[in-house]
């Protein structure tokens, strides 16, 4: 197991030296931010972040992410071309000594929140979602937390009603046939693709989502055998959904994990929830249960302290403070000791 930490580049609030001086940790989890999605990665950036990963004692072997252009998803006659461009991606990543690229193939969005600032009653803040609060938006009118700077409201518009018609197969089969088209330049590169969950796991303004639940990760693997074609085992976007059993997931599927974002989620309903601190007592997903069951099972995979609670007055980026991501980092490599110990 390698911890690593996810970092945003040059414009972090987080520098990389603070980042190093976490116990146990081994490198960050980063991307080109300033390319337009769809375009080539040009590799001099790549060896820019190494550059400056390597400087402060971190590597940078995961990416997260390179995103999947719209086109891609929908199936449209330009995703050929795209897709050229995300197979040099692939090539830049693995020059640049990148070893596995995590990324989703969720339509429009990706993870949703209703509220970025949930109050604890301790005085932290974290993320939450309310179902309910998520059927009362208008999709025609969308304001929604992280997401009201993603699109106008004319380009939302027009992108939801591209995807009007499209079913859950049809978004599969479009996810096969980028994958079966991106895997030689992985194999090339010697570079894993870890899919990220949809978060949260089920449809949302009637867009389809595929990657939910333990039906979907066999289905993939069916289609698209090759081992380079991994998966981000993430504990938050699956916890989401209570009909997964993720212990079992995790130790069924620990050899294609090539990433683990492990982060704790605190239900108040059948969907609703509230992101908390890493401990397995802290909420209602068994972190020790999850890592007992990856590391009994062969993982041999990069992990990060997924969202964490801005604590102690951090003004930070909703979910990506330094502080509990740092206690987060401190306490898996705890259990990832032990565990690891236990069994040997």
């Amino acid at each position: 197991m390698k911890m690593t930490f996810r970092w945003y580049g040059e414009n972090d609030c987080i520098p990389l030296n603070h980042i190093k001086q976490i116990q146990g940790m081994d490198g960050v989890v980063t991307a080109v931010y300033d390319v337009p999605v769809g375009e080539v990665w040009q590799l001099d950036k790549l060896l820019r972040l190494k550059e400056l990963s390597n400087e402060a004692g971190l590597t940078m072997e995961v990416i997260e992410s390179v995103p999947v252009h719209e086109d891609i998803k929908l199936g449209k006659p330009t995703r050929d071309k795209y897709i050229e461009a995300y197979k040099q991606n692939i090539i830049n990543c693995g020059k640049a000594g990148v070893k596995c690229i995590c990324y989703n193939f969720m339509p429009v969005f990706d993870w949703l929140r209703t509220d970025l600032y949930f109050k604890h009653k301790d005085g932290a803040t974290s993320l939450a979602y309310c179902h309910d609060t998520l059927l009362k938006l208008d999709p025609k009118n969308l304001h929604l937390p992280g997401w009201d700077e993603s699109y106008s409201t004319d380009e939302l518009n027009a992108l939801l009603s591209e995807y009007e018609g499209m079913t859950h197969e049809k978004l599969f089969e479009n996810l096969v046939y980028f994958l079966n088209a991106i895997m030689p330049a992985c194999d090339e590169a010697d570079v894993d693709m870890a899919i990220h969950p949809d978060d949260p796991p089920w449809d949302m303004f009637g867009l389809p989502r595929i990657i939910c639940k333990e039906e979907d990760y066999d289905r993939l693997f069916e289609a698209v055998p090759n081992k380079h074609n991994g998966i981000t085992f993430c504990t938050g976007s699956l916890g989401a959904g209570r009909f997964n059993d993720m212990v079992k997931m995790a130790g069924k599927y620990a050899k294609r994990t090539y990433f683990a974002h492990l982060r704790q989620l605190k239900y108040t309903s059948d969907t609703d929830f509230y992101e908390n601190g890493h401990l397995t007592a802290r909420g209602n997903v068994d972190i020790y249960g999850i890592v007992k069951a990856l590391v009994e099972n062969g993982f041999d995979g990069y992990v990060r302290p997924d969202h964490g609670r801005n604590v102690w007055g951090e003004d930070a980026k909703p979910g990506y403070g330094l502080f509990d991501r740092a206690m987060g980092a401190t306490y898996l490599c705890g259990l990832f000791e032990a565990v690891e110990k236990f069994n040997k």
